[in-house]
């Protein structure tokens, strides 16, 4: 009987292996998740219930802001727009009178 694999080609064969061995990508270590107490658990969901609320107040706080600049702007132009519109006045009723004194 024919041997089907000689021990001339077992260098050769183990050389493939090894060098595919090392080819191969090893999959990440997994690592375990601590187990927790439910203490934990409800401190860690209080804990952030807690910084959602100062989220949506925070959020709150710069629309009110927002709005108050704006009407605040609309304001500052209205006054401006009335300073503009008195000096106007100001200098008309200023040259009449010059031109009645005379």
């Amino acid at each position: 009987m024919q041997k089907c694999f000689s021990t001339r080609h077992l260098p050769i064969a183990l050389l493939a292996l090894l060098i595919e061995g090392c080819a191969t990508e090893r999959p990440a270590p997994v690592q375990a998740m601590p187990i927790i107490s439910g203490e934990q658990m409800l401190r860690d969901s209080q804990a952030m219930a807690h910084l959602n609320e100062r989220w949506k107040n925070g959020k709150q706080m710069v629309e009110r802001g927002n709005g108050l600049v704006r009407d605040g702007q609309i304001k500052i132009d209205e006054g401006n727009r009335l300073i503009d519109e008195g000096t106007k006045i100001v200098h008309e009723s200023e040259e009449s009178y010059k031109n009645i004194k005379q």
